[in-house]
């Protein structure tokens, strides 16, 4: 903040009128004492036991807005700095005429640190207040050849990362959830995180995801949030009656939940296997066991799996004797915060995901990550929109047609 302060002040003189100097300068302080106040606040009220309130949550959401721009704007600076260090260096061995080894700011760097701060912090507050429940429908169509005839064509509408508890606009998530049923595919899944940390956060919405509907039917797995596991419950007897809850509100909404499982789908007499494994992410809770998973399945049967994290495609699923042909996973986020432009996409979540949104290929082993339908944490999405995708098989590619 001090040194932030420094281009601030530089800014600041580059209006003739000392209010409206004085005026920016003492709103960067008063907004900063804010806050800082808000900060200590948040964590002196924070409630271990039940985990983030609205408060610790606004204090988040504060602290990214004021902190990307923060970051921006000293990058500017830096090189501003840069640039005069090796200026000052330059006249003191050339002896060249110079005010000062190390000369003020110039109020050029500091008009364009502000913009490009402005630039982050005008969409980090969009994020918060309208990128959350901006959905977006990814489509991809991916080509198998040994895929059954009867499901060529088939889709699938996938949805991640629900995260209810920290949905705070019932009317947005009605608008997600008509939008993924827009999509009329043949069936719909979803790859986990239905809550936070409590299957209660799922209640005011359970009339809402139950109008989701697909002809062969809704299926759906865990997430690591699912569990409880980031929560202090009273015993172990509450945390355990919380996820059979939880599983109970997956049936209201229809979705049958499959738990280290696999079923089969069947189209004009033809087959293809879903299965669905409980969490496994590598770093976090390995609840899923794959092998149990696969029991059953025929060697040569297509199969579709639901695995929630997608390190778990990885670290077992591609290198698994049995052939996945496509896993579905979320988890991720993109970290709720990045860019998309065009093919481009980048997001800081990379350095800890090298796969970490849309569809990937190894050896004819299909990954595809869903960015998430909710948002967890940082109550925003900025350049990382909600997603909604729809995966259509196909057994032919065009260019194979005779």
């Amino acid at each position: 903040d001090i040194y932030v302060f420094q281009g601030v002040k530089t800014f600041a003189r580059s209006f003739d009128n000392l209010n409206t100097q004085e005026g920016i300068i003492r709103f960067f302080w008063i907004l900063n004492t804010a806050f800082y106040v808000l900060l200590v606040a948040a964590f002196f009220t924070m409630d271990r036991e039940k985990g983030a309130g609205i408060l610790q949550i606004v204090a988040l959401n504060v602290f990214i807005a004021l902190i990307v721009p923060k970051l921006i704007f000293t990058g500017v600076l830096w090189l501003e700095d840069i640039i005069r260090l090796f200026t000052g260096v330059y006249n003191a061995i050339f002896h060249r005429v110079a005010d000062d080894f190390f000369p003020e700011q110039r109020a050029f760097f500091a008009q364009l640190a502000m913009g490009a701060a402005a630039i982050p912090f005008g969409a980090i507050i969009y994020g918060i207040f309208k990128g959350k429940y901006d959905y977006r429908v990814h489509k991809h169509t991916i080509f198998f050849p040994d895929l059954p005839e009867s499901f060529d064509g088939f889709k699938i509408t996938q949805l991640s990362d629900i995260h209810s508890g920290s949905f705070d606009n019932p009317e947005a998530v009605k608008r997600g959830v008509a939008l993924a049923n827009a999509q009329q595919s043949d069936i719909l899944v979803f790859t986990g995180d239905l809550v936070n940390n409590e299957a209660k956060e799922i209640e005011p919405y359970l009339d809402i995801f139950k109008v989701l509907d697909a002809p062969f039917g809704k299926y759906s797995i865990l997430g690591n949030h699912d569990y409880g596991d980031y929560k202090v419950w009273a015993s172990r007897e509450a945390k355990a009656a919380n996820f059979k809850l939880l599983q109970q509100h997956h049936a209201t909404m229809g979705f049958r939940l499959l738990m280290d499982e696999n079923v089969t789908i069947e189209k004009n007499g033809q087959q293809i296997s879903l299965l669905g494994v409980e969490n496994w992410g590598h770093g976090f809770a390995q609840y899923g066991d794959f092998a149990t998973a696969v029991q059953g399945v025929a060697k040569d049967s297509f199969k579709v799996l639901l695995s929630h994290d997608p390190t778990h495609w990885e670290k077992e699923v591609k290198l698994s004797d049995s052939h996945i042909h496509l896993t579905l996973s979320g988890h991720t986020h993109g970290a709720q915060m990045g860019v998309e432009i065009g093919s481009f996409k980048w997001s800081p979540i990379k350095f800890r995901y090298p796969k970490w949104a849309g569809l990937y290929e190894e050896a004819g082993r299909y990954l595809h990550i869903n960015r998430g339908f909710g948002f967890l944490a940082f109550s925003g999405r900025v350049g990382i929109l909600p997603e909604i995708t729809v995966l259509e098989l196909r057994r032919t590619k065009p260019n194979e047609i005779l």
